[in-house]
């Protein structure tokens, strides 16, 4: 398996960036590798830890996120011009604000950010953006592998892919759990092959019969295709991967 994307984790308050540290490490590709509370000190840490990703607040004590990562951008591209070793590619953001007005997402676009997700928001909201941005990630690193062009379908494909997962079908109320059910389809997608429930049960921290239960209702809906594969025995193995 491939190593996990690393994240750092930006918000000037030390409550709320635990909490967004502790949903990262909840899904299946991820791992948080710091946490910074201030302007001065993401740019300090991105620089130290080289991040995949930067969940950027955008009100700092010192500055605001947008500006750290217009620093990054301008930094990565002088590297560049100059040729020279550098500090390397800057690493991808999302971004994470209670800011909603018009020009603070324009501005976040503009800058590249892959998401933009408005506070509060529960672990849901988090992990599909998170998923979402690994199946990205997987299939980009797929294209660079095959060391062809994009074609417009394939152009297609990775701009989808940052619209995220369609909404999960309603769970019954007795007996489910919606994030557990979040945390199943994420373990899914994030394998990058197909997996067993004990496999996900392993990941997620559920028991296999739970894991079980809930990849038969994703089958049942169409998120998860089930395949059967054969063994020495004879008896077939259920296998689970990522629908669309």
């Amino acid at each position: 398996m491939s190593a996990a994307t690393t994240v750092l984790v930006v918000d000037d308050d030390y409550r709320v960036a635990k909490i967004h540290a502790a949903y990262v490490e909840r899904t299946p590709g991820f791992t948080v590798c710091g946490q910074a509370h201030s302007a001065a000190q993401a740019l300090d840490l991105v620089a130290e830890l080289r991040p995949d990703l930067v969940l950027m607040d955008v009100y700092l004590p010192d500055g605001d996120g947008l500006g750290v990562i217009r620093k990054l951008l301008e930094a990565a591209e002088s590297a560049e011009s100059a040729e020279s070793a550098g500090p390397g590619p800057h690493p991808d953001f999302v971004v994470i604000t209670a800011a909603r007005d018009v020009n603070t997402v324009r501005t976040a676009m503009q800058l590249g950010a892959v998401h933009y997700l408005v506070k509060p928001f529960g672990y849901p909201a988090m992990a599909e953006k998170l998923t979402s941005y690994l199946d990205l990630r997987r299939r980009m690193r797929t294209l660079d592998d095959a060391d062809a062009d994009a074609d417009q379908a394939d152009v297609d494909e990775l701009f989808g892919l940052l619209r995220g997962q369609p909404a999960l079908p309603a769970l019954p109320a007795k007996g489910h759990s919606a994030p557990t059910l979040e945390l199943v389809r994420s373990a899914v997608r994030a394998a990058g092959a197909d997996v067993s429930a004990s496999e996900v049960a392993e990941r997620v921290g559920i028991s296999r019969p739970t894991a079980q239960r809930y990849l038969s209702y994703l089958t049942r809906h169409g998120v998860v295709r089930l395949q059967l594969r054969y063994g020495a025995t004879g008896r077939p193995e259920h296998r689970y991967s990522a629908l669309g």
